[in-house]
Protein backbone atom coordinates (compact mmCIF):
# COMPACT_ATOMS: atom_id res chain seq x y z
CA UNK A 1 0.00 0.00 0.00
CA UNK A 2 2.00 2.83 -0.89
CA UNK A 3 1.83 6.53 -1.67
CA UNK A 4 -0.56 7.30 -4.15
CA UNK A 5 -1.21 10.63 -6.06
CA UNK A 6 0.75 14.08 -6.66
CA UNK A 7 2.67 15.53 -4.25
CA UNK A 8 2.23 19.18 -3.71
CA UNK A 9 2.05 22.11 -1.20
CA UNK A 10 -1.07 24.16 -0.85
CA UNK A 11 -1.44 27.45 -1.92
CA UNK A 12 -0.98 28.77 1.66
CA UNK A 13 2.17 27.17 1.51
CA UNK A 14 4.63 29.47 -0.19
CA UNK A 15 5.29 31.51 2.48
CA UNK A 16 6.55 27.99 4.89
CA UNK A 17 9.20 27.57 1.76
CA UNK A 18 11.10 30.44 1.95
CA UNK A 19 13.92 29.44 0.53
CA UNK A 20 16.71 27.53 3.31
CA UNK A 21 19.42 29.75 4.20
CA UNK A 22 21.54 26.86 5.57
CA UNK A 23 24.13 26.99 8.09
CA UNK A 24 26.00 30.64 7.34
CA UNK A 25 26.60 30.94 10.54
CA UNK A 26 29.82 30.28 12.63
CA UNK A 27 28.63 28.57 15.51
CA UNK A 28 31.68 25.91 16.45
CA UNK A 29 34.92 26.21 17.30
CA UNK A 30 35.93 24.92 14.19
CA UNK A 31 34.37 28.19 12.67
CA UNK A 32 31.54 25.95 10.95
CA UNK A 33 28.43 24.53 12.12
CA UNK A 34 29.01 20.81 13.45
CA UNK A 35 26.83 18.88 10.26
CA UNK A 36 29.07 20.21 7.80
CA UNK A 37 32.71 19.99 7.36
CA UNK A 38 35.56 22.15 7.39
CA UNK A 39 36.90 20.35 3.84
CA UNK A 40 33.85 20.54 1.80
CA UNK A 41 33.83 22.14 -1.43
CA UNK A 42 31.93 25.64 -1.84
CA UNK A 43 29.27 24.63 -4.41
CA UNK A 44 26.03 25.16 -2.83
CA UNK A 45 23.07 22.16 -3.07
CA UNK A 46 20.49 22.69 -5.44
CA UNK A 47 17.65 21.35 -2.79
CA UNK A 48 18.92 22.31 0.25
CA UNK A 49 20.77 25.36 -0.48
CA UNK A 50 23.69 25.31 1.58
CA UNK A 51 27.15 23.51 0.73
CA UNK A 52 26.95 19.88 -0.45
CA UNK A 53 29.62 17.28 1.56
CA UNK A 54 29.99 13.22 0.91
CA UNK A 55 27.82 11.59 4.04
CA UNK A 56 30.63 8.36 3.39
CA UNK A 57 33.34 10.77 5.10
CA UNK A 58 31.03 10.88 8.11
CA UNK A 59 28.88 7.09 7.53
CA UNK A 60 29.15 4.05 6.70
CA UNK A 61 25.75 2.93 4.39
CA UNK A 62 24.75 -0.33 4.94
CA UNK A 63 21.81 -2.42 3.64
CA UNK A 64 18.73 -1.53 2.58
CA UNK A 65 15.83 -1.21 5.32
CA UNK A 66 12.76 0.00 3.19
CA UNK A 67 11.39 1.58 -0.38
CA UNK A 68 9.41 4.61 -1.18
CA UNK A 69 8.33 6.62 -4.43
CA UNK A 70 11.40 8.95 -4.07
CA UNK A 71 14.01 7.51 -1.62
CA UNK A 72 15.46 4.43 0.12
CA UNK A 73 16.11 3.94 3.39
CA UNK A 74 19.24 1.98 4.05
CA UNK A 75 21.11 1.18 7.59
CA UNK A 76 24.12 3.38 8.43
CA UNK A 77 26.72 3.45 11.02
CA UNK A 78 29.12 6.72 12.51
CA UNK A 79 32.55 6.18 11.46
CA UNK A 80 33.61 7.40 14.95
CA UNK A 81 30.90 6.41 17.42
CA UNK A 82 29.96 2.93 15.68
CA UNK A 83 26.22 4.20 16.23
CA UNK A 84 24.03 3.10 13.87
CA UNK A 85 21.10 5.15 12.48
CA UNK A 86 18.60 5.22 9.52
CA UNK A 87 19.38 7.01 6.18
CA UNK A 88 16.89 8.07 3.62
CA UNK A 89 18.80 8.91 0.06
CA UNK A 90 16.69 10.71 -2.13
CA UNK A 91 17.51 10.43 -5.66
CA UNK A 92 17.37 14.25 -6.62
CA UNK A 93 17.17 12.89 -10.69
CA UNK A 94 13.80 12.09 -9.01
CA UNK A 95 12.70 14.90 -7.96
CA UNK A 96 11.27 16.39 -11.52
CA UNK A 97 10.26 19.75 -11.04
CA UNK A 98 9.97 22.89 -7.95
CA UNK A 99 7.06 21.09 -5.84
CA UNK A 100 8.90 18.02 -5.59
CA UNK A 101 11.75 20.20 -4.38
CA UNK A 102 9.98 22.03 -2.27
CA UNK A 103 8.26 18.95 -0.74
CA UNK A 104 11.98 18.04 0.60
CA UNK A 105 12.87 21.51 1.61
CA UNK A 106 9.93 21.07 3.78
CA UNK A 107 10.35 17.20 5.21
CA UNK A 108 13.53 18.49 6.61
CA UNK A 109 12.15 21.65 7.72
CA UNK A 110 9.16 19.74 9.96
CA UNK A 111 11.70 17.07 10.85
CA UNK A 112 13.82 19.51 12.61
CA UNK A 113 10.12 21.66 13.81
CA UNK A 114 9.63 18.00 15.53
CA UNK A 115 12.46 16.61 17.15
CA UNK A 116 12.74 16.08 20.57
CA UNK A 117 9.14 14.91 20.52
CA UNK A 118 9.29 11.51 22.17
CA UNK A 119 7.37 9.26 19.44
CA UNK A 120 8.12 10.77 16.71
CA UNK A 121 11.53 9.77 14.18
CA UNK A 122 14.04 12.30 15.00
CA UNK A 123 16.30 13.90 12.88
CA UNK A 124 19.91 13.48 13.28
CA UNK A 125 21.26 15.46 10.23
CA UNK A 126 20.60 16.41 6.78
CA UNK A 127 23.51 16.30 3.95
CA UNK A 128 23.12 16.63 0.12
CA UNK A 129 26.37 15.85 -2.51
CA UNK A 130 25.81 16.30 -6.28
CA UNK A 131 23.30 13.42 -6.68
CA UNK A 132 21.41 13.09 -3.72
CA UNK A 133 19.99 14.32 -0.32
CA UNK A 134 20.50 11.81 2.50
CA UNK A 135 18.51 12.21 5.86
CA UNK A 136 19.99 10.46 8.98
CA UNK A 137 17.27 9.42 10.99
CA UNK A 138 16.88 7.35 14.39
CA UNK A 139 17.00 3.58 14.17
CA UNK A 140 13.54 2.42 14.60
CA UNK A 141 15.00 -1.84 14.95
CA UNK A 142 11.30 -3.54 14.90
CA UNK A 143 10.12 -1.91 11.26
CA UNK A 144 6.95 -1.41 10.38
CA UNK A 145 3.38 -1.32 12.50
CA UNK A 146 2.55 -2.53 9.20
CA UNK A 147 4.52 -5.82 9.30
CA UNK A 148 3.31 -6.49 12.91
CA UNK A 149 -0.79 -6.33 11.87
CA UNK A 150 0.00 -8.55 9.15
CA UNK A 151 1.60 -11.01 11.53
CA UNK A 152 -1.17 -11.04 14.07
CA UNK A 153 -4.24 -10.96 11.50
CA UNK A 154 -6.01 -8.29 13.73
CA UNK A 155 -5.55 -7.24 17.45
CA UNK A 156 -7.80 -7.91 20.51
CA UNK A 157 -9.91 -4.94 21.73
CA UNK A 158 -7.42 -3.73 24.39
CA UNK A 159 -4.20 -3.84 22.23
CA UNK A 160 -6.13 -1.62 19.68
CA UNK A 161 -7.62 0.75 21.93
CA UNK A 162 -3.87 1.20 23.40
CA UNK A 163 -2.25 1.32 20.37
CA UNK A 164 -4.99 3.80 18.96
CA UNK A 165 -4.25 5.67 22.31
CA UNK A 166 -0.40 6.16 20.97
CA UNK A 167 -1.06 7.07 17.61
CA UNK A 168 -3.62 9.84 18.36
CA UNK A 169 -1.64 11.09 20.88
CA UNK A 170 1.02 11.40 18.15
CA UNK A 171 -0.96 12.89 15.60
CA UNK A 172 -2.30 15.38 18.34
CA UNK A 173 1.81 16.76 18.81
CA UNK A 174 1.90 17.72 15.63
CA UNK A 175 -1.18 19.51 15.00
CA UNK A 176 -0.65 21.28 17.75
CA UNK A 177 2.97 22.29 16.51
CA UNK A 178 1.42 23.47 13.10
CA UNK A 179 1.90 20.28 11.09
CA UNK A 180 -0.40 18.01 9.28
CA UNK A 181 0.96 14.71 8.12
CA UNK A 182 -1.45 13.58 5.33
CA UNK A 183 0.19 10.16 4.89
CA UNK A 184 -0.74 8.38 8.00
CA UNK A 185 -0.78 4.80 7.90
CA UNK A 186 0.29 1.43 9.54
CA UNK A 187 4.04 1.94 7.16
CA UNK A 188 4.77 4.93 8.85
CA UNK A 189 4.56 4.14 12.41
CA UNK A 190 7.75 2.11 12.79
CA UNK A 191 8.81 0.21 16.16
CA UNK A 192 11.70 1.10 18.06
CA UNK A 193 12.67 -2.54 19.03
CA UNK A 194 11.53 -6.25 18.21
CA UNK A 195 10.18 -6.05 21.60
CA UNK A 196 5.88 -6.74 21.97
CA UNK A 197 6.00 -3.44 24.17
CA UNK A 198 8.16 -1.70 21.50
CA UNK A 199 7.63 2.08 21.71
CA UNK A 200 6.15 3.35 18.85
CA UNK A 201 7.68 5.83 16.48
CA UNK A 202 5.99 8.04 13.21
CA UNK A 203 8.05 8.67 10.46
CA UNK A 204 8.09 9.97 6.78
CA UNK A 205 7.21 13.76 6.67
CA UNK A 206 7.52 13.73 2.71
CA UNK A 207 3.84 14.95 2.26
CA UNK A 208 3.19 17.01 5.34
CA UNK A 209 2.73 20.49 5.94
CA UNK A 210 2.74 23.35 7.53
CA UNK A 211 -0.88 24.51 8.50
CA UNK A 212 -2.38 27.42 10.12
CA UNK A 213 -5.92 27.03 12.07
CA UNK A 214 -8.60 27.33 9.43
CA UNK A 215 -6.26 26.86 6.58
CA UNK A 216 -7.80 24.46 3.67
CA UNK A 217 -5.53 22.11 1.85
CA UNK A 218 -6.80 21.18 -2.66
CA UNK A 219 -4.59 19.29 -3.66
CA UNK A 220 -4.73 14.94 -3.21
CA UNK A 221 -2.08 13.41 -1.25
CA UNK A 222 -2.34 10.24 0.30
CA UNK A 223 -2.40 6.72 0.17
CA UNK A 224 -5.39 5.11 -1.35
CA UNK A 225 -7.02 3.26 1.27
CA UNK A 226 -6.10 5.95 4.39
CA UNK A 227 -7.85 9.04 2.34
CA UNK A 228 -10.48 11.13 3.62
CA UNK A 229 -13.32 11.94 1.46
CA UNK A 230 -12.66 15.71 1.44
CA UNK A 231 -9.47 15.27 0.30
CA UNK A 232 -10.59 13.70 -2.57
CA UNK A 233 -12.67 17.19 -3.09
CA UNK A 234 -9.83 18.97 -2.52
CA UNK A 235 -11.37 20.82 0.44
CA UNK A 236 -9.82 19.68 3.72
CA UNK A 237 -7.55 20.45 7.17
CA UNK A 238 -5.79 18.25 9.58
CA UNK A 239 -9.42 16.67 10.23
CA UNK A 240 -8.15 14.37 7.24
CA UNK A 241 -5.37 12.64 9.71
CA UNK A 242 -8.26 11.77 12.65
CA UNK A 243 -9.97 9.53 9.31
CA UNK A 244 -6.83 8.29 7.81
CA UNK A 245 -6.54 6.89 11.75
CA UNK A 246 -9.73 5.58 11.54
CA UNK A 247 -9.19 3.31 8.80
CA UNK A 248 -5.74 2.32 10.98
CA UNK A 249 -8.03 1.36 13.90
CA UNK A 250 -10.75 -0.62 11.29
CA UNK A 251 -7.99 -2.71 9.95
CA UNK A 252 -6.51 -3.21 13.74
CA UNK A 253 -9.82 -5.18 14.61
CA UNK A 254 -10.87 -6.46 11.16
CA UNK A 255 -7.39 -7.53 9.51
CA UNK A 256 -9.25 -5.20 6.43
CA UNK A 257 -9.45 -1.74 4.92
CA UNK A 258 -12.44 -0.22 5.29
CA UNK A 259 -12.77 0.89 1.65
CA UNK A 260 -11.95 -1.50 -0.75
CA UNK A 261 -11.53 -2.34 -4.24
CA UNK A 262 -9.47 -3.82 -7.32
CA UNK A 263 -8.38 -0.07 -8.79
CA UNK A 264 -7.33 2.80 -6.73
CA UNK A 265 -10.68 4.45 -8.93
CA UNK A 266 -12.69 1.82 -7.31
CA UNK A 267 -11.13 2.40 -3.93
CA UNK A 268 -12.14 6.72 -3.87
CA UNK A 269 -15.80 5.62 -4.86
CA UNK A 270 -16.42 3.50 -2.40
CA UNK A 271 -14.76 6.19 0.19
CA UNK A 272 -16.71 8.57 -1.17
CA UNK A 273 -19.93 6.36 -1.09
CA UNK A 274 -18.96 5.92 2.78
CA UNK A 275 -20.39 2.87 3.45
CA UNK A 276 -18.73 0.40 5.84
CA UNK A 277 -19.97 -3.17 6.61
CA UNK A 278 -20.23 -4.56 9.75
CA UNK A 279 -21.77 -7.53 9.42
CA UNK A 280 -19.12 -9.62 8.46
CA UNK A 281 -16.14 -11.31 10.45
CA UNK A 282 -15.33 -10.85 13.02
CA UNK A 283 -17.90 -7.27 13.71
CA UNK A 284 -20.43 -9.17 15.43
CA UNK A 285 -18.11 -10.36 17.41
CA UNK A 286 -16.51 -7.05 18.47
CA UNK A 287 -18.47 -4.31 21.26
CA UNK A 288 -20.54 -1.87 20.11
CA UNK A 289 -18.27 0.79 22.06
CA UNK A 290 -15.63 -0.29 19.65
CA UNK A 291 -17.70 -0.08 16.65
CA UNK A 292 -18.90 3.65 18.04
CA UNK A 293 -15.62 5.04 17.79
CA UNK A 294 -14.88 3.45 14.45
CA UNK A 295 -17.92 5.04 13.22
CA UNK A 296 -17.38 8.74 14.97
CA UNK A 297 -13.79 8.51 12.91
CA UNK A 298 -15.15 7.61 10.23
CA UNK A 299 -17.40 10.24 9.59
CA UNK A 300 -17.66 11.46 6.46
CA UNK A 301 -18.26 15.17 7.76
CA UNK A 302 -15.36 16.38 8.80
CA UNK A 303 -16.86 18.65 10.82
CA UNK A 304 -19.24 16.08 12.77
CA UNK A 305 -15.68 13.83 12.75
CA UNK A 306 -14.56 13.18 16.66
CA UNK A 307 -11.23 15.36 17.36
CA UNK A 308 -7.86 14.05 18.88
CA UNK A 309 -9.31 14.94 22.33
CA UNK A 310 -12.52 13.25 21.90
CA UNK A 311 -11.01 10.24 20.42
CA UNK A 312 -9.10 9.90 23.63
CA UNK A 313 -11.98 10.57 25.78
CA UNK A 314 -13.58 8.31 24.66
CA UNK A 315 -14.78 4.99 27.07
CA UNK A 316 -13.48 2.56 24.59
CA UNK A 317 -10.15 4.20 24.37
CA UNK A 318 -9.47 5.78 27.94
CA UNK A 319 -6.59 3.43 30.09
CA UNK A 320 -8.86 1.75 32.52
CA UNK A 321 -11.57 3.73 32.31
CA UNK A 322 -10.31 7.00 33.42
CA UNK A 323 -8.98 9.20 30.75
CA UNK A 324 -5.47 10.71 31.90
CA UNK A 325 -5.44 14.11 33.88
CA UNK A 326 -2.81 15.52 31.22
CA UNK A 327 -4.62 14.49 27.97
CA UNK A 328 -2.87 16.03 25.72
CA UNK A 329 0.78 17.32 25.46
CA UNK A 330 1.29 21.17 23.43
CA UNK A 331 4.55 21.21 22.88
CA UNK A 332 4.69 24.67 22.24
CA UNK A 333 3.29 25.64 26.15
CA UNK A 334 5.60 22.93 27.98
CA UNK A 335 8.02 24.72 26.41
CA UNK A 336 6.83 28.11 27.40
CA UNK A 337 6.46 26.88 30.89
CA UNK A 338 10.02 25.47 30.69
CA UNK A 339 11.45 29.03 29.68
CA UNK A 340 9.83 30.29 32.19
CA UNK A 341 11.35 28.04 35.16
CA UNK A 342 15.26 29.04 34.18
CA UNK A 343 17.33 31.45 34.67
CA UNK A 344 18.58 34.60 33.33
CA UNK A 345 21.61 33.09 32.23
CA UNK A 346 20.47 30.23 30.76
CA UNK A 347 17.85 32.41 29.03
CA UNK A 348 20.34 34.55 27.46
CA UNK A 349 22.40 31.61 26.29
CA UNK A 350 19.69 29.88 24.67
CA UNK A 351 19.16 33.59 22.81
CA UNK A 352 22.59 33.42 21.72
CA UNK A 353 22.17 29.64 20.38
CA UNK A 354 18.56 30.64 18.48
CA UNK A 355 20.79 33.39 16.35
CA UNK A 356 22.92 30.33 15.87
CA UNK A 357 20.48 27.66 14.20
CA UNK A 358 19.30 27.49 10.65
CA UNK A 359 16.39 28.53 8.65
CA UNK A 360 15.29 24.87 8.46
CA UNK A 361 15.91 24.18 11.88
CA UNK A 362 13.51 27.18 13.08
CA UNK A 363 11.00 27.17 10.22
CA UNK A 364 8.45 25.64 11.93
CA UNK A 365 8.45 28.03 14.89
CA UNK A 366 8.20 30.92 12.41
CA UNK A 367 5.46 29.12 10.88
CA UNK A 368 3.43 29.31 14.26
CA UNK A 369 4.97 32.51 15.19
CA UNK A 370 3.45 34.10 11.94
CA UNK A 371 -0.26 32.28 13.12
CA UNK A 372 -0.34 33.95 16.23
CA UNK A 373 0.57 37.14 14.99
CA UNK A 374 -2.43 37.69 13.56
CA UNK A 375 -2.29 41.51 13.00
CA UNK A 376 1.10 41.00 11.28
CA UNK A 377 2.95 43.68 13.32
CA UNK A 378 5.69 41.64 13.84
CA UNK A 379 5.11 41.04 17.54
CA UNK A 380 2.61 38.64 19.74
CA UNK A 381 0.58 40.56 22.49
CA UNK A 382 -1.23 38.78 25.21
CA UNK A 383 -4.42 38.48 23.51
CA UNK A 384 -2.47 36.55 20.39
CA UNK A 385 -0.97 34.60 22.82
CA UNK A 386 -3.64 33.52 24.72
CA UNK A 387 -5.77 32.89 21.44
CA UNK A 388 -3.11 31.10 19.66
CA UNK A 389 -2.63 28.68 22.89
CA UNK A 390 -6.33 28.62 22.85
CA UNK A 391 -7.04 27.32 19.16
CA UNK A 392 -4.14 24.55 19.92
CA UNK A 393 -6.80 23.30 22.15
CA UNK A 394 -4.97 24.56 25.49
CA UNK A 395 -7.60 26.19 28.40
CA UNK A 396 -5.30 28.82 30.67
CA UNK A 397 -6.60 31.40 33.33
CA UNK A 398 -5.16 34.85 32.40
CA UNK A 399 -2.91 34.97 35.17
CA UNK A 400 -1.36 31.74 33.41
CA UNK A 401 -0.92 33.52 30.47
CA UNK A 402 0.22 36.63 31.87
CA UNK A 403 3.01 34.45 33.31
CA UNK A 404 3.79 32.96 29.86
CA UNK A 405 4.04 36.14 28.58
CA UNK A 406 6.08 37.93 30.92
CA UNK A 407 8.73 34.94 31.10
CA UNK A 408 9.10 35.57 26.93
CA UNK A 409 8.99 38.96 26.52
CA UNK A 410 12.65 39.34 27.23
CA UNK A 411 13.12 42.98 26.76
CA UNK A 412 9.91 43.70 29.04
CA UNK A 413 7.89 46.14 26.27
CA UNK A 414 4.61 43.66 26.55
CA UNK A 415 5.01 41.70 23.48
CA UNK A 416 7.03 38.89 22.14
CA UNK A 417 9.44 39.66 19.10
CA UNK A 418 10.28 37.11 16.99
CA UNK A 419 13.85 36.20 17.96
CA UNK A 420 12.14 36.15 21.96
CA UNK A 421 9.45 33.32 20.47
CA UNK A 422 12.18 31.27 19.04
CA UNK A 423 14.17 31.27 22.41
CA UNK A 424 11.33 30.58 24.60
CA UNK A 425 9.75 28.13 21.77
CA UNK A 426 12.95 25.99 20.43
CA UNK A 427 13.31 22.34 21.76
CA UNK A 428 15.91 21.95 24.80
CA UNK A 429 17.99 19.08 22.34
CA UNK A 430 19.24 22.02 21.07
CA UNK A 431 21.50 21.80 24.25
CA UNK A 432 23.13 18.08 22.44
CA UNK A 433 25.02 20.19 19.81
CA UNK A 434 28.11 20.92 20.99
CA UNK A 435 28.96 23.52 18.35
CA UNK A 436 25.98 25.63 19.70
CA UNK A 437 27.14 25.10 23.31
CA UNK A 438 30.35 26.16 22.57
CA UNK A 439 29.17 29.54 20.64
CA UNK A 440 27.56 30.52 23.61
CA UNK A 441 30.02 29.96 25.65
CA UNK A 442 32.54 32.21 23.77
CA UNK A 443 30.11 34.94 23.52
CA UNK A 444 29.76 35.31 27.75
CA UNK A 445 33.75 34.96 27.71
CA UNK A 446 34.75 37.85 26.25
CA UNK A 447 38.21 37.90 27.36
CA UNK A 448 38.97 34.78 25.63
CA UNK A 449 39.89 33.30 29.49
CA UNK A 450 38.54 29.90 29.49
CA UNK A 451 36.41 31.91 32.19
CA UNK A 452 32.65 33.96 32.31
CA UNK A 453 33.19 35.76 35.54
CA UNK A 454 30.50 37.82 37.09
CA UNK A 455 31.43 41.36 35.22
CA UNK A 456 31.01 39.41 31.89
CA UNK A 457 27.67 37.91 32.91
CA UNK A 458 26.22 41.63 33.86
CA UNK A 459 27.35 42.82 30.98
CA UNK A 460 25.47 39.97 28.42
CA UNK A 461 22.43 40.42 30.99
CA UNK A 462 22.61 44.11 30.07
CA UNK A 463 23.41 43.59 26.77
CA UNK A 464 20.26 41.62 26.17
CA UNK A 465 18.30 43.41 28.30
CA UNK A 466 17.05 40.71 30.42
CA UNK A 467 18.60 42.12 33.76
CA UNK A 468 16.50 41.76 36.72
CA UNK A 469 17.07 42.67 40.22
CA UNK A 470 18.90 39.16 41.30
CA UNK A 471 22.24 39.55 42.22
CA UNK A 472 24.89 38.40 39.47
CA UNK A 473 26.71 36.78 42.30
CA UNK A 474 23.95 34.76 43.22
CA UNK A 475 23.26 32.67 39.82
CA UNK A 476 26.89 32.71 39.34
CA UNK A 477 26.63 30.73 42.41
CA UNK A 478 24.04 28.01 41.22
CA UNK A 479 26.55 27.31 38.26
CA UNK A 480 29.85 27.30 40.07
CA UNK A 481 30.35 23.59 40.70
CA UNK A 482 33.97 24.24 41.93
CA UNK A 483 33.04 27.92 44.09
CA UNK A 484 36.01 29.27 42.57
CA UNK A 485 33.73 32.59 41.85
CA UNK A 486 33.27 32.10 38.03
CA UNK A 487 32.02 29.35 35.57
CA UNK A 488 34.09 27.37 33.38
CA UNK A 489 33.15 25.65 30.09
CA UNK A 490 32.08 22.23 31.67
CA UNK A 491 29.77 23.73 34.58
CA UNK A 492 28.36 26.42 31.82
CA UNK A 493 27.33 22.49 29.66
CA UNK A 494 25.95 21.08 32.64
CA UNK A 495 23.72 23.89 33.65
CA UNK A 496 22.21 24.13 30.30
CA UNK A 497 22.22 20.67 30.03
CA UNK A 498 20.17 20.04 32.94
CA UNK A 499 16.97 21.66 34.50
CA UNK A 500 17.37 24.22 36.12
CA UNK A 501 19.70 25.28 38.30
CA UNK A 502 19.62 22.83 41.15
CA UNK A 503 20.29 24.44 45.04
CA UNK A 504 23.17 21.71 45.29
CA UNK A 505 25.07 22.08 42.46
CA UNK A 506 27.61 19.27 43.75
CA UNK A 507 25.14 17.13 43.69
CA UNK A 508 23.89 18.10 40.18
CA UNK A 509 27.22 17.51 38.68
CA UNK A 510 27.05 14.15 40.15
CA UNK A 511 24.02 13.32 38.13
CA UNK A 512 24.79 14.68 35.25
CA UNK A 513 24.45 12.70 32.32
Amino acid sequence: MGSCCSRGSSDSDDEANDDVKGDAQQCSPSGAVASISTSMPSALGTVLGRPMEDIKSTYNIGKELGRGQFGVTRLCTNKTTGERFACKTIAKRKLANKEDIEDVKREVQIMHHLTGQPSIVELKGAYEDKHSVHLVMELCAGGELFDRIIAKGHYTERAAASLLRTIVQIVHTCHSMGVIHRDLKPENFLLLSKEEDSPLKATDFGLSAFYKPGEEFKEIVGSAYYIAPEVLKRKYGPEADIWSIGVILYILLSGTPPFYAESENGIFNAILRGHMDFNCDPWPKISSQAKDVVKRMLNSDPKKRLTASQVLSHPWIKEDGEAPDTLLDNAVLNRLKQFKAMNQFKKVALRVIAGCLSEEEIMGLKEMFKGMDTDNSGTITLEELKQGLAKQGTKLSEYEVQQLMEAADADGNGTIDYDEFITATMHMNRMDREDHLYHAFQHFDKDNSGYITTEELDQALREYEMHDDRDIKEIISEVDADNDGRINYDEFVTMMRKGNPDPNPKKRRDMFV
